[in-house]
């Protein structure tokens, strides 16, 4: 846990169940100071026992065995009850208000850019993580990572070129499937954007997400946005913005809760693209916008009305050969951590000044 309020870097190798434990070691401080007295996790907890859940855990022992063995690790090692550190990861499925949030800048082009503000729990900051994971027998990555939860819903590169960004959707046609965070987790495995669509597709979801994909080698950029019922991809042939609702067209009937704060990034984002001279783009000028200031891009506000500070920035270059990407956790600064591809010895940790 940083002392200094900084993001740290973390690795992790083993089994599924090894690497869970070491995810909850690194998040145990912070889950029993900051998360267990929360109004999030009290909110959450109401729905023990419901058989929703318990059907939701069928599916994963069942289909998803290495995402289930990384809970149960997880469980471990934040020693707190399996059943409660399940539900936590299920939170999405019961409960829409829950403070996941995010803005992603998409700049397709010959080297596509991704760009994404990690919006989480205030109370977080300098209690998350940028992982180096490496599971026995599966691809390797590296992503940010929260206390109490299982990599694949923030994002992440992986050893096989994807990038990954994730957005919440509050979804209120949630219903009987795999969680979305056991789908984000499993589609780290994947070896390629074709795949990571199939699994997207093919799994009975729970609730929603959007994603933004890109891979190395590959020049598509891709927004998915899906719910319980439905699953919608788009390759992204313009530059654009995404926040925390549907915004697709063939995803427009679907019930979801908007909040002001979703409403406003996603009105000034794309008005910043929309005003842009000449079609040039500084991602991170749009994703450190604070001129609305009631409901800016960049989220600092102790009084955030969705409770959701922004904890980390990530600018993802997506090239032929290599992916180049820097990592934020502070607005208007150096990059925390300068990376180059999934797992390189090229990493260089800032001046953390």
């Amino acid at each position: 846990m940083s002392i200094d309020g900084r993001l740290e870097y973390i690795e992790l190798g083993g089994t599924p169940y090894e690497i869970g434990v070491g995810l909850g070691q690194f998040g145990r401080v912070a889950a029993h100071r900051d998360l267990l007295g929360s109004h999030a996790w009290a909110s959450v907890m109401t729905f023990r026992g419901d058989p929703r859940v318990a059907a939701m855990r069928r599916l994963v022992e069942e289909r998803f065995a290495p995402q289930w063995s990384e809970i149960e690790g997880l469980a471990h090692g934040l020693d707190l009850p399996l059943d409660d550190v399940f539900l936590w990861n299920c939170r999405g499925e019961v409960w829409a208000m829950a403070p996941d949030g995010c803005t992603t800048v998409q700049l397709p082009g010959e080297v596509p850019i991704i760009a994404h503000n990690e919006d989480g729990f205030p109370a977080f900051r300098g209690r998350c993580a940028l992982a180096q994971i490496r599971p026995t027998g599966a691809r390797a990555f590296s992503g940010f990572v929260y206390p109490a939860s299982i990599p694949g819903h923030t994002f992440a590169v992986t050893e096989t070129g994807l990038v990954q960004t994730v957005n919440n959707i509050r979804s209120r046609a949630a219903g009987v499937g795999v969680p979305r965070m056991v789908l984000g987790r499993a589609l780290l495995d994947c070896a390629s954007l074709d795949d990571a669509v199939r699994l997207l597709q093919s799994a009975p979801r729970a609730s929603g997400f959007h994603m933004t994909l890109a891979q190395r080698a590959d020049s598509r950029i891709l927004g998915i946005e899906f719910t319980h019922s439905q699953c919608s991809v788009a390759t992204i042939d313009r530059p654009r913005c995404h926040s925390n609702h549907l915004v697709h067209h063939d995803m427009s009937d679907q019930p979801q809760v908007i909040t002001d704060s979703s409403l406003s990034r996603q009105r000034r984002g794309d008005q910043m693209i929309d005003a842009a001279v000449a079609g040039k783009f500084d991602p991170l000028t749009i994703l450190w916008d604070s001129s609305a200031q009631a409901l800016p891009i960049y989220r600092a506000e102790q009084n955030d009305p969705d409770n959701e500070n922004t904890l980390a920035t990530a600018v993802f270059h997506v090239g032929a050969q290599s992916i180049e990407w820097w990592v934020y956790d502070r607005a208007s600064d150096a990059p925390r951590f300068t990376m180059n591809g999934c797992c390189s010895s090229q990493r260089l940790p800032a001046d953390s000044r």
